[in-house]
């Protein structure tokens, strides 16, 4: 597969440059154009017809979410990336509606955005593989729409666990933050439970969005940002 072209969108130039960084970083892809504003990023689309863009949603002339609008309603197949502050469950909802492919919040971490990406290849090359679809398929390539891979049922209320979360694993990781009083980061975790630094950050993500653990980003000495977890109280 060649590689994947990208266009960035962010009206801050500093934090296009750390994503130009970042995405210079991950295998696979190439940065074809970066745009400051609304209007731009609509010309680098039509133009370039890249295969995905990086997309902010605060612009002084407008929001992302009129540009994804745009960018649907002219049939354009572009993919879409949200990389925001936005925070609202509305603005999240609208997206999904638009038919994003991720909703990354700020300030952007590369480990978050390297495992967005590398899901985002392994879609791609899926799609490319298949002739015909099976249902399987479906809801692997959405795993919204598969009971299945739901954490939660909404007929009993029984939590199951999504793919690639392992119950034995999860409690390994829950048991770490019984024993410390200070946030870890995901390398920390993993050396305690035997896993790497990605299999960590995998459950470390799943037990934040369970509400089990916070999440807060530091920078560190030479200023990269750093994602630190702690059991909430």
């Amino acid at each position: 597969m060649s590689d994947i072209r990208v266009v960035i969108a962010e009206d801050d130039q500093q934090i296009a440059e750390i994503q130009k960084r970042f995405l210079e970083r991950i295998s696979g892809f190439e940065l074809v154009g970066i745009a400051h504003g609304l209007e731009e990023a609509e010309d680098l689309v039509e133009v370039l017809q890249p295969d995905l863009l990086l997309l902010d949603i605060q612009f002084p002339t407008g929001t992302g979410l009129d540009l994804l609008r745009k960018l649907r309603s002219g049939n354009q197949g572009t993919d879409v990336i949200l990389i925001t502050a936005a925070k609202e469950v509305e603005t999240l909802r609208e997206a999904l509606r638009g038919g994003v492919f991720d909703y990354i919040l700020k300030p952007l971490v590369f480990d978050r955005l390297q495992e967005t990406l590398e899901n985002y290849q392994l879609h791609l090359k899926k799609l490319q593989a298949m002739e015909l679809l099976a249902q399987s398929d479906v809801d692997t390539l959405l795993p919204r729409s598969s009971g299945q891979n739901s954490s939660v049922s909404t007929v009993t209320g029984e939590v199951r666990l999504p793919k690639g979360i392992d119950g034995i694993t999860l409690d390994k990781v829950r048991n770490v933050f019984c024993t410390v009083n200070t946030p870890l980061n995901a390398e920390e975790v993993g050396e305690e439970i035997g896993a790497s630094r990605t299999t960590a950050r995998r459950y470390l993500e799943f037990l934040v969005s369970t509400n089990e653990l916070s999440a807060e980003v530091n920078y560190g000495s030479v200023g990269r940002p750093e994602r630190r977890y702690a059991q909430i109280k």
